[in-house]
């Protein structure tokens, strides 16, 4: 049995995926720190960026709030609050359809378009001090292997029935 002194030493970590989950939130962690900087003047948040973001790409239509939840990048599990805090700055309006007054419909508003464009070119800045100093082969590489690890994990949407098929969902 060796010294000691010359035993190997112990792994930081109990497996390759801890080290790779692990290694996953301290850069998320690291990364966000300079995307809130950049959201903190603004009074915003990223998650009410991203939905800003959202209503902009389909302006100037409007989403059904549960459309523009299941879009965004991070779950929201009080999507009413988020739309409220960007109504009450007037970023956002909603809608109630005479049909169906179930249903909420969300579009930009001009205060928040003028938001969006204020904050273009301050979020490619962002993400390029995030992401700039890898190339754009090893940033294909980094977005083909997170969509693999994260795929097993997302639902996916189920799809219409076909004749003669019960409930199939591809």
């Amino acid at each position: 049995m060796p010294p000691a002194s010359q035993a190997r030493p112990a792994s930081r970590f109990d497996s390759p995926q801890q080290e790779a989950f692990l290694n996953l939130w301290r850069a998320y962690d690291t990364l966000k720190a300079l995307e809130d900087a950049l959201f903190s003047p603004f009074d915003i948040s990223a998650q009410q960026y991203n939905a800003l973001r959202l209503l902009r790409r389909n302006h100037p239509g409007k989403l059904h709030t549960l459309a523009l939840a299941g879009q965004l990048v991070s779950r929201a599990p009080d999507i009413t609050r988020l739309i409220d805090r960007l109504e009450k700055r007037k970023l956002v309006a909603r809608e109630r359809p005479e049909e169906n007054r179930r249903v909420v419909l969300v579009g930009i508003t001009a205060a928040g378009l003028n938001l969006l464009t204020r904050l273009d070119p301050l979020v490619r800045e962002c993400n390029l001090q995030q992401l700039g100093h890898l190339s754009p082969a090893r940033l294909k590489t980094l977005v083909g292997l997170l969509r693999l690890a994260r795929a097993p994990h997302e639902k996916k949407p189920p799809t219409k029935a076909r004749p003669g098929k019960k409930g199939t969902h591809d």
